[in-house]
């Protein structure tokens, strides 16, 4: 099976199993039926196109008319979720919008209301104390993950700075600026001085 064909069946699938289960997703995807809205993951420079019906089809080509075309990096996709976040992600820069931003509202309206509920769907098959234990030693995982990267990133930024020299480090650059003031200052006296000599004369 295709790498393509594979994101594009796991996303959809997903998608609609979680909308099946929520009346109040299913309202929301009323709105947005007969539209097709495409988002292209900027890392990958991969498409996906979602097509809204009675369910959400999701393809990797599609050769009609887009309602509206979203482009983003990976990490911004948690913040679509958040409806409010739109017009800030795009005046920063994070997210690109082409077409009816409408949709683009309604669609993140869409995404905020599916909530998977892991521990409830997992405990069916597993009972609920394993699926706790799981869940919860997932969210562990995750938390240590996270914290874990921005260790390194604190390290890398600290071996750009300190060791190859690559960045000046935050204390050179106040010490310039300090400096740069210090000989704006001087100028300013010599001239006050100047203009005072030669208005002597």
């Amino acid at each position: 099976m295709p790498f393509d064909a594979f994101v594009t069946g796991a996303v959809e699938t997903s998608l609609n199993t979680l909308l099946k289960d929520d009346a109040e997703s299913q309202r929301r995807l009323g709105r947005l039926r007969g539209k097709v809205i495409s988002v292209t993951i900027n890392e990958f420079g991969k498409k996906l196109i979602f097509i809204f019906s009675q369910q959400i089809d999701v393809l990797a080509v599609y050769e009609g008319e887009v309602d509206c075309e979203l482009a983003l990096n990976l990490t911004v996709l948690p913040e679509l979720r958040q409806q409010a976040n739109l017009t800030q992600l795009i005046k920063a820069d994070k997210l690109a919008l082409e077409g009816d931003i409408q949709l683009a509202q309604q669609f993140s309206a869409l995404l905020s209301g599916l909530k998977p509920d892991v521990e409830e769907k997992l405990s069916q098959y597993t009972g609920d104390i394993v699926a706790h234990t799981l869940v919860s030693g997932l969210k562990t995982g995750a938390q240590r993950i996270r914290q874990e990267a921005k260790r390194r990133q604190r390290d890398l930024a600290e071996v750009i700075t300190e060791e190859w020299k690559l960045a000046p480090q935050a204390l050179e650059i106040a010490h310039f600026a300090d400096q740069v003031d210090d000989l704006k200052s001087d100028v300013a006296r010599f001239e006050a001085r100047l203009d005072q000599l030669l208005g002597r004369r």
